[in-house]
Parts: C-alpha cells; sequence; structure tokens
C-alpha cells in the first residue's frame, strides 16, 4: 500500500492535471479543480500552500477518486 506523504500545491496540481483534471477556478487560498469523465463530473478543492498536509491530501484523493496507488503512479 502507499504511504502519502505532505506535498506542495505544485505538486498536487501537477499530479491531477496528469489524472486528466483542469483547473476551474480559485477562490482566496482554494484552487478548484474539475475533470469530466461522460456524465461524471469530479470536483476537487485544493489549498494552495508550501506544505498540504496527509489528512488534506487524503481528503482531495477521495474527492478525485483516486486511490494512493494510482496518485504514486502519477509521481
Amino acid at each position: 500500500m502507499a504511504r502519502l506523504r505532505p506535498l506542495s500545491f505544485r505538486e498536487i496540481k501537477r499530479r491531477l492535471i496528469a489524472a486528466g483534471f483542469v483547473e476551474a477556478g480559485s477562490r482566496g487560498s482554494h484552487v478548484k479543480f474539475v475533470r469530466r469523465t461522460g456524465d461524471i463530473i469530479d470536483t476537487v478543492i485544493v489549498p494552495r500552500k508550501s506544505e498540504v498536509p496527509v489528512g488534506t491530501l487524503r481528503s482531495i484523493l477521495n474527492q478525485a477518486h483516486i486511490d494512493p496507488e494510482e496518485w504514486e503512479r502519477l509521481g
């Protein structure tokens, strides 16, 4: 099982884009990413921080429907 670690906003953004997400806007210190797959729309909100904690990253992956193993392959 892949072990998550804190990552920067830039690294999370890079991996989300690799997974097919596009940046859809921002509000304050948070950025919204969207991925459309047929009729399914995944929306992910990511804080623009130098280091995003593991708990927040886990929540991002849940919103994105990406398992930790797939996340590591995107890296």
